[in-house]
This record gives C-alpha cells, structure tokens and sequence, in this order.
C-alpha cells in the first residue's frame, strides 16, 4: 500500500537555497520523489510552492541534481552550514580586499588616532619582548604615541588581530633576517600574533635552524617559535649585513672576517626552502665604527675591494641590497612559495649630536612634523632600486615611521636606575611603530 509522502513547500526553498550556496553533498541512497496530491502513488501533480520551485531552480540553472544533493546539507546541522557560509563569507571578503589593494601604495597615507590601539600590553608581552625595548616597564610617563595607526591612501587595510596572523601562516613559516630593527619587529609580531600574553603552548624550535645559543655566547643567532594550533612557526635571525661572514683565519678567533657583498648570507642559502615569508632588512650597520669593531673586510668576486668604488660603504651596501634581492628572486623559480620582502630602513631621529656625542630625541608629542605622506616613491631609494625588476617586494617603512620621532626609547630608563646619559633615538618603544610595519606586512601576504 503506498503511503502518501508529506508537504511542505518550506523544506522546497530550504533545497533551493543550500543548492545555490554551492553545497553538494553526496547522499548515501537516493531519496524518493516526493509529489503532493493524486493517490499516493507518486503520479500526482506538484503543488503549486513545488511547481514554482521547479521554475525557479531552471531559470537560475539549478538542476534538479544538484537541488537533491543540496537537500542533504540539511542532515549536516545548521550550525555546521552556518559556519561554512561565515568561512565562505570571510574568503569572499578577503579575496576582494586582496584584489582591491593590488595597485596599493602602503606607504601613502596618514596617521589617525584609534582608541584600539595598542594590539597588546607591554607590561603583559614579558614572554617575547626585551626588556630594553619595553617603555611601560622604565620610567617613561607619556604613552600617547600607542594610540595611532597607519591608514594608506585608498586602500582597505584588513582587520589586524593575533588569530588572523595565525589564520594567514597557517603551515606557514614567517621569517625575518636582518639587524635589531629587525628583531623589533619579530618581538612585535610575537606579541601580536600571542596578544601579548603568556603562551606555554608556543613552542621553541630554533634547534631546527641551528638557532641554539653557544658556549659563552650572550644570545643564539636567532629564535623560531612554533604555534601548533595553526602548524605556524615564526622565526628571526641575526645577520646585520645580510652578507656571508667568511672567517679569514680559522685558527685565529679574533681575526677578521671577509664580508662578501655578492653572497646572501648562509642561513638563507641552508633555509630559504623552507619559509613561505621573508621579510630582510640592513642599513644600520654600514658604518666604519661597526665595521672596525666587527672586524667585517670588504669582499666582491671572492677577492679584497681594495681602495676602488666599493671601499666606499654606502656603495658597498648598494651593491648588497641589490646582489641579495636578485640572489632570491632567482630562488623563488625553485621555490615559488616564498613572498619575499625587502623592508626599507628604519629612520633614526638624533639631533644635536649623534648616539654618542649627546644627540638625543626628547619629543614627546605625537605627530609633531605632520601625520601625512603624500610622496609616490619610497624616502629609501636604494632599498626601491635594488627590488626593482624582480619579484621581491618592498616593505616601504621610512617616510611612515619619520613621522613619529616621539616613538623612541630616548633616555628612558629602567625603574630605580640612573640614566646613562645615552639616548636610544634609533630603536622604537614596543608596543609601537615597529607594529605598524607588521600591519603593512600582513596586508600584502
């Protein structure tokens, strides 16, 4: 005896709908047709919600296939389909943000208060951050220069928050390679991506890199976290120059050491395989006071420069900026994974005097000088040069963080101590600027 299947012309729409949110879900059996009305033999006409229903899933090319298929989504829970569509949802707007920043000069834009900032506390970030860059633990007073962010010119920044940094390197490794700004940076990322709390979970992997620290060193060369929740691992690594360090005599520790303008450092050459995102950074360091405490000599074509072109050290470092950023652009064949970046140099703010001849930078008014960059190329031209026609990226910074001289450590101090009389106008209070380098960073990978 056939039994009459039941109406609902509402369950009809609900098919519709999930068919044409794209879900196709294979049905373990075919469900029977279900007809309204005639003698319960299956015979009968559709009812007028089904008739109009099979209408409208031919207009807009739904077959009746997929709308069976869709069906099922329902048995799956509608929390699960709810989810699903967010997830759709934040992709769609993702990618639409990515397509419509494509032509984005990051580097245009203006300062604007914003009551949200900072990202993170840095009397709470005391897992990842340096003690010497952490304002809200010495003697400073003013904390004004938390509150900004950077907003280009017609471009949509998206929404910068620790799990969405996690969300992107998902089995993803972030590296950066290059001096102490660019280990301001790594910290800032850290507290970021851990909202600068206490994450026992994050685990130490610089043993994987060779970043463990040797006897009678202060410091590894680097340190690499891993995030198990996202299978992400973000990582720094020590190498001012970015040049490889030859050791001129191997019996003699405290020999010189020929820096090679035309090699990239080692690490890169051992590990660049491996990441997904390199931001490389160097600038600071080219100075003949580093250089002759370092005891770093000058290298091309595996030879001494001599007294050429090349013992001057602003050409050298040219010459290095533009050697490494070909160097990876021709790994990136292998390796097409890898967004590499070249960020420009971080700007000093001394005046009167340099770091140890009484400069200093006791401004403590945020925006000064203007909120506002308005120039089409970068302020760091050799950093622009030297990525111009390959594909790394630069990660233009300077015209954005000359703005915000009040960002500094300066002569702070930490609590119960005297000051040095030295003042620190080159590295940057966190949390602080070095933040918004890592927004500019985000919204391009």
């Amino acid at each position: 005896m056939a039994v009459e299947a039941p109406c609902r012309a509402g369950a009809g729409r609900q098919r519709a709908a999930a068919a044409l949110a794209g879900v196709h879900t294979q049905p373990p059996h075919r469900p029977a047709a279900i007809r309204c009305g005639g003698d319960g033999s299956g015979r009968g006409r559709l009812d007028p919600a089904s008739d109009r229903l099979r209408r409208s899933e031919a207009k807009l090319g739904v077959t009746k296939k997929d709308a069976k298929l869709a069906a099922w989504t329902l048995f799956i829970g509608s929390s699960a389909f709810a989810g699903f569509l967010q997830q759709q949802e934040q992709e769609h707007l993702e990618d639409s943000t990515a397509r419509q920043n494509e032509n984005c000069n990051y580097a245009k834009g203006k300062w604007v208060a914003d009551k949200k900032r900072p990202l993170y506390s840095g009397n709470e970030c005391k897992q990842w951050l340096s003690k010497m860059w952490a304002c809200r633990m010495m003697q400073r007073a003013d904390f004004s220069y938390e509150n900004f962010r950077w907003q280009p010119h017609g471009c949509q920044m998206p929404e910068f928050t620790g799990p969405n940094i996690l969300k992107r390197l998902r089995h993803k490794t972030l590296a950066f390679v290059g001096d102490s700004l660019g280990r301001q940076q790594f910290q800032s990322m850290m507290c970021i991506a851990t909202g600068g709390k206490y994450s026992p979970e994050v685990e130490d992997v610089g043993w994987k890199y060779g970043l463990v620290k040797a006897p009678g060193a202060l410091r590894p060369d680097g340190w690499a976290y891993w995030f198990p929740g996202t299978n992400s691992t973000i990582l720094f690594y020590w190498s001012a120059s970015l040049s490889e360090l030859e050791l001129l005599n191997t019996t003699d520790s405290v020999t010189s050491y020929a820096l090679h303008l035309d090699r990239p450092v080692t690490f890169l050459k051992k590990y660049l395989h491996s990441f997904d995102v390199l931001v490389l950074n160097t600038g600071h360091h080219w100075n003949r006071g580093k250089f002759n405490g370092n005891h770093w000599e000058l290298y091309a074509d595996g030879k001494p420069v001599g007294k050429g072109r090349l013992a001057d050290l602003n050409r050298a470092k040219n010459l290095t900026l533009y050697s490494i950023a070909r160097w990876v652009d021709s790994e990136l064949v292998r390796y097409p994974q890898v967004k590499a970046f070249l960020r420009t140099i971080s700007p000093r703010h001394f005046v009167n005097g340099d770091w140890n001849t009484g400069g200093s930078c006791g401004n403590t008014v945020p925006l000064s000088n203007g909120s506002e960059v308005l120039q089409d190329h970068s302020s760091d031209l050799p950093v622009e040069s030297a990525v111009n026609g390959t594909r790394v990226k630069i990660l233009d910074i300077t015209a954005v963080s000359q703005l915000r001289d009040e960002g500094h450590i300066s002569n702070s101090t930490f609590k119960g101590r005297a000051s040095t009389g030295i003042n620190d106008c080159l590295h940057w209070c966190l949390p602080g600027i070095p933040d918004m380098w890592n927004e500019l960073l985000f919204a391009q990978i």
